[in-house]
């Protein structure tokens, strides 16, 4: 199973938004982008995690695929939620590392929420206006 290559959703993401001479960023473009960089997120847990539990070098089976297909939106989202607790629920304790999650991991979490929601606003909510950060002409 060829894994898609997050960076190259990143990459997508950032040519998207580059703002044409003398004008601003398309409406489409800047929700395609936002959506490049949660699925560029999404893909790289998903590898991550099967790599983790299957291993790299069994990218070709189809266990891996299974676990690769088994994290859904919903999944991680809850996953995330879970992790940024000081307190886990007892199902999830047995894998908790011996000194917690870290700050990176809890960081990692909200910036994954944050993403998610980012995403659902620029596909799913056409009223709002959506702007380049740093963008002179944007604002």
């Amino acid at each position: 199973m060829p894994i898609l290559n997050a960076n190259h959703l990143f990459d997508q993401g950032e040519k998207l938004v580059v703002t044409p001479a003398g004008g601003v960023p398309r409406q489409v473009d800047l929700r395609r982008a936002i959506s490049a960089a949660y699925y560029g997120l999404f893909h790289f847990c998903l590898t991550a995690v099967a790599d983790e539990f299957v291993g790299v070098s069994q990218r070709q089976t189809s266990r891996y695929a299974l676990v690769y297909r088994s994290v859904d939106h919903r999944t991680l989202k809850d996953l995330c939620v879970e992790a940024k607790k000081q307190t886990l629920p007892a199902k999830y304790r047995p894998y908790l590392p011996p000194d917690g999650f870290g700050a990176d991991l809890q960081a990692f979490s909200m910036s994954a929420i944050d993403q998610q929601e980012k995403r659902h606003l620029a596909d799913c909510n056409p009223p709002t206006a959506l702007h380049k950060v740093g963008c002179e002409v944007c604002g």
